[in-house]
Parts: C-alpha cells; structure tokens; sequence
C-alpha cells in the first residue's frame, strides 16, 4: 500500500510593478505617485489590483494600487509589501484613523472633508459630510473594486449613521482609469426614500445642501476656517467677488455694514440668498455678472470698499495654463486693490494647484506696486485643516488665502 502524498497549494504568486531611475527617485522623495512611463514592467497585476513595486535588482519599495490605463500607474499605499488579500483590512485601518483625526481636528462643523485621497493615504477615494447626508467620489479603479466599496460603505456608516450615501461621479478621471460611464447613484439610503438635501451648519451659520447639484461633491468646506478668519477682519463696506453660495459673505454680513456679493450663476446666488433667509440676516446685494468686468466697471465708477474678498475658481488646469493664470489673478486683484480704501482689508484666493503660494505672493506683490498700494500680510492661510496637507505630497497643497491690510 503506498502512502497517499499530503497535496498542499503553493501560495499564488504576488503581482509586482518593476519601475525605473526615476520612479525611484521620487520614491525617495516621498512621493506616492510613479507615472506609467517609469513603470518597466507589470506582471500578473490585474486592473485597480495590489502591487509589489520593485527595482530593477529586485529590492521591494514597498506597495502600491495598479492603474492599467491611467498616466498615474502606481499610487503607493505602504513602504511595505503588503498581500493583495491583506490590503482590504489596511483600507479599514486608513478610514478609521482619517475619522479619528477629522474628530481631534474639526470644530463647530457638521460638515467637512472625510477622506482626502492620497492625503490619507486612501488614493483616489474623497468622502465628504455634510450634516447626515454622505458623499462619495471614487476616482481610481482600486477604488472601483467592490471589496474596497464594501469596507468603506461599513466604516462610513458605523462613524456616521447617515441618512445617505451618494455617489458623484468625475468623468475626466473615469475617462483616464479606463472606468466605464457611470450615473451618480445612491449607495446607502436608511429608510424607503433617499435623502439629497439637508442643512449643513459651521462656524454658527447654516447653508442649504442638494447633493444633486454643485460643483465636485457639493460645497466648499476647505474654505470653512477661511471664512471665519475673513469675518475676524472685515468692516464697513464689503464686496466679495464669486462668491458661489454665499459662503464668505454671510460670514461678513454679521459684521460689516453692507455687503455686496457677485457671481455669474443666477443658480448659486438664489442659493445664496436662501442661505442668508435660512441665517435671518439682514439683506444682502446679490449680483450676477461676469468678475472681470463688473471689477472693471466698478473701479472705473471709483467705487470704495472697506473690505473686498476675491475666491474665484482654479484659473490653472493644468502647468501650461500657470502663466496665463497668474495674469487673470493679476488683474483681478488689482482692480480690488484701486477699490479698497486705506486701512482696508483684502482677502484673495487661489485654488489653483499650479500656481504656487510662492508665485501667488509674488503676483500680488507685483499687483500692490502697479496700484501703488501698500500691503501688510495678517495671514497666510491655506484649506481647512479636514483637507490637511501631506508634507512630500505638494499636490495636497492647492488652495492659497491670504488675509492683507491695504495702505
């Protein structure tokens, strides 16, 4: 009788990402992002999949969620390797941890940023919260998987009990994953119907929320520690230049005598303005018009403000758009510069990623001489601290403020 040999499965062998000189570099640098042309080769990875990342001598880098088709092939999750069939609890671990610090961090809000993509190390997965309503934008194939979808769907529901969970959908970046259309959908809903509109509350203030509409996943809550420093300082006459839905001005009308506030969508200002009812506030100037030119118009007419705060939207898509950027924020600012009186106050925003806090100083530097008008820096600010910045990751850097006195 021969004895029956004890069959045991070899484990399956992991996928890996082999990348070149230069991917490496910025894997020393820090920075989580190595683009499809530092990628030598890829095996037995599969679409939105874990990876080793490994040099060409076969040292490991660590671990990374693979891209089939995008420019971004790799986004580094741990500076270990880590198993595909482990990656999902780690997922958990980084939701849980980026809940944890958005409760040390978040004051007098109901409303803010949840997950911020590869500032939490959870790449391509942004959640915002606004009151009892969730919303969910998935940008990366990994992000896609519906074993990663299940744990973030648990983690969110057992942080928050929302009422809902919707998910918004970014074309371009689906375009550019490789990722089939989609249609914004309801992930979770508690109870028969989906709720979509709720009442966000920071700062003391209250706005209208629709999940159906607006711009990414909804509202601007990086702006939120912004508005409360714009209010700190502003007085008398104010003027805020695209203002959306009434974010800075609302924060002003409580302390200036009169504010006016611009923007070119008629669908944001009637928002605005059933913001401003919903906060029992005195009136406000709502105008529809085109930035540039009312700026234009007003400072031709020697209009005056104590106060002017310019928040338009990213003028820089893209690096080759930077130049002609900085232009557009050149002239807006100094426009306002000519408009506000002396000891007034100027708050100006700016977005755009690829206009640097260097060259957004250096633009208004450039903009105070040609107006002949002397500024003094009260703060240097940045997004609110749910959108926090992740130092070898200049990427989570996007959004600049700086709060002047103008003489």
């Amino acid at each position: 009788m021969t004895a029956k040999k004890k069959m045991i499965d070899a484990p399956a062998a992991a996928a890996r990402a082999v990348v070149n000189a230069h991917g490496l570099n910025r894997l020393r640098e820090g920075h989580p992002w190595i683009f499809r042309g530092d990628v030598e080769r890829v095996e037995l990875a599969e679409a939105g999949g874990v990876v080793r990342v490994e040099d060409a001598r076969g040292k490991v880098w660590g671990t990374a969620l693979y891209s089939t088709q995008a420019p971004i092939a790799l986004r580094m999750v741990a500076q270990n390797e880590v198993a595909a069939a482990q990656y999902p609890e780690l997922l958990r671990y980084r939701i849980k941890q980026a809940i944890a610090y958005r409760q040390r961090v978040v004051q007098d809000a109901d409303s803010f940023r949840v997950l911020f993509s590869e500032a939490d190390i959870t790449p391509g997965l942004i959640v915002d919260k606004y009151n009892d309503v969730l919303s969910v934008l998935a940008q990366t194939q990994a992000m896609n998987r519906p074993e990663l979808r299940a744990v973030l769907l648990e983690e969110l529901r057992a942080a928050y009990d929302p009422q809902t969970i919707l998910e918004r959908v970014d074309e371009r970046m689906r375009e550019l994953e490789g990722l089939p259309p989609a249609e914004e959908a309801v992930l979770y809903k508690k109870g028969k119907k989906a709720k979509t509109e709720t009442v966000i509350h920071m700062n003391g203030l209250a706005f209208h929320y629709n999940g159906g509409a607006g711009q990414k996943t909804g509202a601007f809550l990086d702006q939120r520690e912004n508005y409360k420093a714009a209010e700190r300082h502003a007085r008398g006459k104010a003027l805020e230049i695209c203002t959306y839905q009434g974010g800075f001005s609302l924060h002003m009308n409580r302390v200036c005598d009169a504010v006016t506030a611009v923007d070119i969508s008629s669908e944001a200002l009637a928002v605005a303005e059933q913001n401003r009812v919903l906060n029992q506030q005195k009136p406000v100037e709502w105008i529809e018009a085109d930035a540039f030119e009312l700026l234009r118009k007003y400072a031709d007419e020697n209009r005056r403000y104590e106060t002017v705060v310019l928040d338009p939207p990213a003028f820089a898509k893209s690096k080759r758009t930077a130049e002609d950027a900085l232009r557009g924020y050149k002239e807006i600012n100094l426009r306002a510069l000519k408009m506000i009186r002396n000891g007034g106050v100027l708050v100006t925003c700016s977005c755009s990623f690829h206009v640097s806090e260097q060259d957004f100083v250096a633009m208004l530097s450039a903009a105070a001489l040609d107006a002949r008008r002397n500024l003094h820096i009260i703060e240097k600010r940045m997004q609110a601290v749910d959108h926090p910045v992740l130092l070898n990751v200049p990427e989570t850097h996007y959004l600049k403020c700086l709060v002047c006195s103008v003489f």
